[in-house]
């Protein structure tokens, strides 16, 4: 058996860093059992799929370096689903419903008064053809609901073990809407069945959508032991929330506009909730050796973004110039970027380096007298690595200071800044000129 598994995003929104989990996973268990990885668009939510949302999802997943094996899109297999439904329908399975949104919530207000378990009373399927007829008539369309056997549903999960979930306990669950169009229950069922897919790597949000969906396999043919599921525990920020598309979670596309190196996002998706040392990768590929759905907990991991820095940091201070050189301001060399490296945390943190030894800044002046004496000792050019060191020698021996006191007002003078790279490093860059000037408190 070819291990087939599937990321199956809905274009409602950009990724946030819970689906991309969702499509690492995937994407790792494909992999490192000789697989495909099928990338399918679930957007049959016509009323909220948008084009520019499955293009952001299309251009993240390139960018993360997630590449798939495979690509569909259920817009473009309406007719299976029409299929399925009318496949459904013939064998007494799917059921009209006409109850309106407003009397299902006074039905499930009703429920929880009476202390009751919430899920559909099946009144539909009591309606006469006279019935059906005066709903109609009143322009009303029916919904479809699948009538769920009354049985134990169980599996193995891969990540949470044995599970099981009564059909009784479980609505009967709609798949197809009102305006006819099917919902991610079928829809996302058929595509299964159809496509092939093998293993089911999702969330455990939609542990319950598996009891059901498991009896929809059944009922079109497909035999359950030939699926495997494995549900891992959601992403939560350090306050304890969940993180959504719709909640405001960290999108894919902030991230990289922010700086953040698609490595530092998989090392620590790939590993998170594991036991596993999460340290950066240099690519996707060092991180399938290691993958396994055994290693993963069932507690709920949280996110802290500034894990995230701490890792891109690693990689960035790893990253050759050739590797960084696109990103990097016009004009900078290999020996600017091997400067300011080690201080960064994103590539794009060099412009600041860059603006600082390149273009015109206010100095932070403290003893006059110092900067003074700082700059008639000032050498001639040509400067290089050593520079910094003879300069500071000289200065510290015509003044006593040494230490702190030497170094904190040179550094507040030439870049107004307490912390950065080595000024070893950054002497070179500004040069004589303008270093002159900021320690005499000019502006250069």
């Amino acid at each position: 058996m070819t291990v087939r598994t599937r990321f199956a995003p809905s274009p409602t929104g950009r990724l946030h860093l819970g689906n991309v989990r969702a499509a690492l996973l995937n994407w790792l268990y494909a992999r490192k059992t000789g697989g495909k990885f099928l990338l399918r668009l679930d957007d049959t939510d016509l009323e909220r799929s948008r084009a520019e949302y499955a293009d952001g999802i299309v251009a993240d997943m390139k960018w993360l370096g997630l590449h798939w094996d495979e690509f569909a899109r259920q817009s473009d297999r309406l007719a299976r689903y029409d299929a399925a439904a009318e496949k459904l329908k013939s064998m007494g399975r799917l059921y009209a419903c006409y109850e309106t949104p407003e009397e299902l919530k006074l039905k499930r207000f009703s429920q929880v008064s009476e202390g009751g378990v919430q899920v559909y009373d099946r009144a539909a399927l009591r309606l006469t053809d006279a019935q059906k007829q005066a709903y109609e008539a009143e322009g009303r369309k029916p919904h479809w609901r699948f009538l769920l056997d009354a049985k134990d549903v169980r599996w193995n999960d891969l990540i949470r073990g044995e599970c099981s979930y009564h059909g009784s306990r479980v609505s009967d669950p709609v798949l197809i809407r009102e305006d006819g169009s099917p919902t991610y229950t079928l829809a996302s069922v058929v595509d299964d069945v159809e496509l092939d897919v093998t293993h089911i790597v999702r969330g455990e949000d939609h542990v319950t959508n598996t009891s059901v969906q498991i009896q929809i396999f059944e009922a079109l043919g497909r035999d359950p032991a030939t699926i495997h599921f494995a549900h891992f525990t959601l992403i939560g920020d350090i306050g304890g929330h969940n993180l959504s598309k719709r909640e405001g979670g960290l999108s894919v596309a902030n991230l990289r506009d922010d700086g953040l190196e698609p490595e530092a996002i998989a090392s620590l998706l790939a590993r998170f909730g594991t036991s596993d040392s999460v340290e950066p990768v240099a690519s996707l590929n060092a991180l399938i050796p290691g993958f396994a759905f055994e290693k993963f907990s069932r507690a709920s991991p949280k996110l802290d973004p500034e894990d995230l820095l701490r890792l891109n940091a690693k990689i960035v201070h790893g990253l050759s110039f050739d590797a960084a050189k696109t990103r990097l301001p016009e004009g900078a060399d290999e020996a600017f970027w091997d400067g300011v490296r080690p201080n960064l945390t994103k590539v794009l943190d060099a412009r600041e380096w860059w603006a600082l030894t390149h273009q015109p800044v206010a100095p932070v002046l403290g003893d006059p007298a110092f900067l003074a004496e700082a700059a008639k000792l000032l050498p001639a050019e040509p400067w290089d690595a050593t520079t910094w060191g003879t300069w500071t020698k000289a200065l510290g021996a015509a003044t006593g200071r040494k230490g702190k006191d030497l170094f904190m007002p040179l550094r507040l003078a030439l870049t107004a800044r307490e912390h950065g790279p080595e000024l070893k490093t950054l002497l070179p860059m500004l040069g004589r000129a303008r270093a002159l000037a900021r320690l005499e408190g000019k502006p250069a």
